[in-house]
Formats: C-alpha cells, structure tokens, sequence
C-alpha cells in the first residue's frame, strides 16, 4: 500500500497516429505490481473518458493507504477528437493487441483488427507500460449496455466487487468472440486478470461516476478480495 504516495503526470506518456498527446498518470511505490486502467480505447464511448476523468479526481484527493495505480484517461485520443470507434487509421484498438488469438477477420470495418497485430503506436505503448509495470490487474472503461465483463477466473471475485453496488451483470464474456482484444492479450499472454466495466451508453455523463466509485475505491484499497 502507498501510505502518502505522490502522483506523477506524464503530459506526453505517448503519441497518437496523429501525434496527439496520450497523458499518463501514476502512483507506485516500487515494490508491488499496480492496477492499471484505461479510458478511451473506444473515441465513441465518452462515458468511459469520463469514468477515468472522475476517478482521477477523486485519487488527486485520496490518494493515501491505495494500492500502486497507473491511469490512462484517454488512449485513443485521435478517436475520441472525431467521436470515433477506431483510431486514426480506422483500426479498432481493442482487436489489435497481439494475443494468441489474434485474427485479421473482423465483421465489419467498425471491429477491423488492423493489417497485422499490434500494428497500432497506441497498442504498442501500452503493450510496451505492459512489459514494464507487470500490473496484477487492469480495468478499463467502456460504455454499451451497463455490465462488468471479466477475461481469467481470479478476476471473477473483483469483477463481482465492481458490480455490485448497482446490480450489474458480471460475466466471463462480452456474448461474442473478442479475439485480440485487450482482456484475451492481458489473460492469455501475461495472466493478468483484466476487467471490463460497460457504463450505460449515452447516459449523462455526470451519472457514470457515481455507479461506480465505490467499487473502484474498494477496489484501489484492497478491500472484500
């Protein structure tokens, strides 16, 4: 646990395709693995930018007795600008990271996969934090229809925790194949568990934070594991 950890804010964590600033935000106390979540892999989906704006003002200000923590707000900042699922290229992030199950088919361009994985620069810095920080967990955020998906069974019982204050839905998939999506990279290649919390599409965006602020701040404690 930090007792009194600083927060580190890198202005220019890393560059988009169109060499937009991806800001990255930490708290690690150098010894133990830290939970790392993200918002904005999908630029449609502000209610999931907003989720990781809200926390991060609510670390700014509790940010004492937390386990290590890296936050992202915002990775796909070139889709986000344009209210875009994919990223500059038109790729979908979240079918881009190099699992075991990568496939270059995809449905339709919504869900491309790229030409080759990991071939985006946002997935390979994140791939790259990754490597680096070993999290022991990662969050990140969504919006669709309100559920908390978990990818790797010790990521059931947090999943479970996140959901509960309001009743979501928790289950080991989304109802549909994902492959290389950030959960199947995280589970299958690093057996990190990795969440996936799915806010109310186009609901207020004032009202996503307080679903789940308690069971994030629960979480971040290390409370009920």
């Amino acid at each position: 646990m930090n007792m009194s950890a600083k927060i580190l804010h890198q202005t220019s964590w890393a560059k988009s395709v169109q060499q937009n600033d991806i800001e990255l935000y930490s708290s690690l106390d150098g010894k133990s693995r830290p939970i790392l979540m993200i918002g904005g892999v999908h630029g449609d989906e502000p209610e999931g930018v907003q989720l990781a704006k809200d926390l991060l003002l609510w670390l700014q200000k509790n940010n004492n007795n937390l386990k290590s923590w890296l936050l992202i707000p915002c990775l796909n900042v070139d889709g986000f600008l344009k209210k875009k699922r994919t990223n500059a290229n038109g790729v979908d992030l979240n079918r881009n990271f190099p699992s075991s199950d990568w496939t270059s088919k995809c449905k339709s361009p919504r869900y491309f996969p790229g030409n080759f994985a990991a071939s985006e620069p946002e997935v390979k810095e994140l791939i790259r934090l990754i490597g680096l920080q070993k999290p022991s967990l990662i969050i990140h955020f969504h919006s669709w229809e309100p559920c908390v998906v978990f990818t790797g069974p010790p990521g059931k019982a947090l999943a479970e925790n996140l959901g509960r204050d309001k009743g979501y839905k928790v289950s080991e998939d989304i109802g549909y194949p994902t492959p290389g999506s950030l959960g199947q990279y995280g589970w299958l290649n690093h057996h990190t568990p990795v969440i996936c919390l799915e806010a109310q599409e186009g609901a207020p965006l004032e009202s996503v934070w307080p679903v789940f602020a308690s069971g994030l701040q629960r979480v971040l404690r290390g409370e009920n594991e």
